[in-house]
């Protein structure tokens, strides 16, 4: 049962990241302001926030690390 949370939680998160990697590249983001109930709007609100913190964190892991190069 424990494992099968953790499981559902990284999968949250890479779908969160995932979302945030869009938002950085595309300037596409879901449209929360359609969602009625303001409660679960903040709610997902915090959602995509943490999932670009990931992305933000993975960034900058991957910027350090030697296997990555920078390309522009």
């Amino acid at each position: 049962m424990l494992g099968k949370l953790v499981h559902l939680g990284f999968d949250a998160l890479l779908i969160s990241a995932f979302l945030a990697g869009v938002k950085r590249t595309t300037g596409l983001t879901p449209a929360l302001t359609r969602v009625p109930n303001k409660d679960i709007r903040q709610l997902l609100r915090t959602y995509l926030e943490f999932g670009e913190y990931a992305f933000d964190l993975a960034v900058v892991f991957f910027g350090r690390s030697s296997s990555f190069e920078r390309r522009r």
